[in-house]
């Protein structure tokens, strides 16, 4: 592979990737277009191909491998996945984990013309964050929806990409969704920890050869109450994350 050296840290041909990177996801782009008057499968097929055409990009170009523990937590069925967000990676990662994932995002996104009309072809639930309490009844209906039909929603609770070693309030909405989905449909709901953020990072073209991990998190037991829950939540995913990232700066001391 075309790589580069840095300070003795090997490191990929970063202009290499990145243009091919524009590409592949302009050629996406293109293709979901062309397929939004056909069946919603056609597109969520389209975009696990072209997801895991980028991992492979990452593994030849950047040196970049995905190290995917506590599978076993993670039911073949419907689900919410509740993800801590470091990096656009995370936004790919799932559609090479799962059968179906829908993910929610915010309005804003799902604006962008093109890009926005996919996604919301593909699943994708649109939440307004300015909504207040309409906006909140709305995201919970759509991920009962989802789950109904037996697919994975998968969540993001900060809201936004936080780098590593940052913190952010997780969103009060899971709490909702957690109890809609656990009592009316039984549906689990599983904490995912991980520490993409130190390979790719936020707002950053920059990318680092490694091993990102990923862990599924037991899922969260029923019937807990919403502080305890946002508790117990929050306690998991943060310090799950807090040991992946000590874990792999030990491991690749050039993070």
């Amino acid at each position: 592979h075309t790589r580069l050296r840095c300070d003795g840290v090997q490191t990929c041909a970063l202009p290499i990737f990145n243009a091919l990177f524009l590409v592949y996801h302009l050629a996406l782009v293109l293709a979901l277009t062309s397929l939004l008057p056909f069946p919603r499968r056609w597109s969520q097929c389209v975009a696990r191909l072209w997801t895991q055409g980028v991992g492979v990009g990452l593994r030849l170009v950047v040196g970049l491998d995905v190290e995917i523990r506590g599978r076993e937590h993670l039911p073949i069925g419907p689900c919410v996945i509740v993800s801590r967000h470091q990096s656009a990676w995370d936004t790919l990662v799932f559609y090479s984990l799962v059968s179906d994932p829908n993910y929610i995002l915010k309005k804003e996104l799902t604006d962008i013309p093109l890009w926005g009309w996919c996604a919301l072809k593909c699943g994708a639930i649109s939440v307004d964050r300015s909504g207040g309490a309409q906006a909140l009844k709305k995201m919970v209906r759509d991920t009962e929806d989802r789950v109904a039909k037996g697919r994975q929603v998968v969540i993001f609770p900060e809201g936004t990409r936080t780098p590593p070693g940052e913190r952010r309030e997780y969103q009060p909405g899971i709490a909702a969704i957690y109890a809609r989905v656990t009592k009316t449909l039984g549906a689990p709901v599983v904490p995912v920890a991980l520490n993409s953020g130190l390979f790719w990072g936020r707002r950053n073209f920059h990318k680092k050869p490694g091993v990102i991990t990923l862990e599924f998190l037991p899922p969260m037991p029923p019937g807990l109450r919403r502080r305890q829950f946002m508790e117990d939540l929050r306690g998991r995913i943060e310090g799950a994350t807090e040991k992946l990232i000590a874990e792999a700066r030990q491991r690749f001391p050039y993070l």
